[in-house]
């Protein structure tokens, strides 16, 4: 007998897609809460009516986004965002040579304002809606390696511009923070020439030769939440992407 529909209105959809929509429902509302270990696939089968494959197929999924993290033996726990896999997702910058890195941060500025053209088109916001905007130098190693720009919604971020510190993941800020889950992020590469700004930020040449990335991030649900504008010195780094 063929296993039931979750939901009528995505019955287009393949069973095991439907079950992920429904689990990733428990992410977005906060029921299942990142580091959490998650119920057996027996339980969740018996939760959603629907065999203990297809619920196997829907955490796979789901673990290849990197929303679900398994441990051999203790079972599947809603992901981290500090985790190493998942940090590195999200920053593809690899040295030509040596061992890949995290960069650390240091916050060069912030400040409250009404969101630019370009905010407005990325954030999906009004032309009177306001951003949180601030910005970074990124190192690793101790070397300067690229600027950020980091734009915010204000109203998703109530109580960001109290914050004495802003650490180095903010991915993992925002979801212990404000509950909200960066689950897929859209980047655009432009290679451009430094400027005065970078050359006051990074030490480096008039002129040289650098790599913008424009970013918006998206939490669960597809909205925008997040436009950050790098811009990167390439000349012991590459950007690195997998494809598959």
């Amino acid at each position: 007998m063929p296993e039931p529909a979750i939901k009528t209105a995505f019955a287009y959809k393949p069973l095991y897609m439907q079950v992920k929509e429904s689990l990733v429902g428990h992410l977005i509302d906060g029921t299942w809460q990142p580091g959490q270990l998650i119920p057996s696939e027996i339980e969740l089968a018996r939760q959603t009516g629907v065999s203990q494959g297809t619920v196997r197929k829907a955490l796979d999924a789901m673990t290849a986004e990197h929303l679900l993290v398994r441990h051999q033996g203790r079972g599947t726990y809603v992901a981290v965002p500090e985790e190493s896999h998942i940090l590195f997702r999200y920053f593809r910058l690899r040295p030509d040579h040596g061992e890949q890195m995290f960069p650390e941060s240091t916050v060069t500025g912030r400040k409250r304002c009404p969101a630019n053209a370009g905010e407005i088109d990325a954030l999906h916001l009004k032309s009177d809606d306001l951003v949180l905007r601030f910005s970074r130098i990124r190192r690793i190693d101790g070397q300067p390696l690229l600027t950020e720009v980091i734009s915010l919604p204000l109203s998703r971020f109530d109580g960001f511009e109290a914050l004495e510190d802003i650490p180095n993941n903010v991915y993992q800020l925002y979801s212990e923070r404000w509950g909200i889950t960066v689950g897929r992020a859209a980047e655009r590469l432009k290679a451009v020439l430094s400027n005065t700004a970078d050359v006051s930020a990074l030490a480096c040449e008039i002129g040289a030769p650098m790599l913008e990335i424009s970013r918006i991030a998206y939490d669960l649900e597809g909205k925008p939440v997040e436009l950050r504008i790098s811009r990167c010195l390439t000349g012991d780094f590459h950007y690195q992407v997998d494809l598959k």
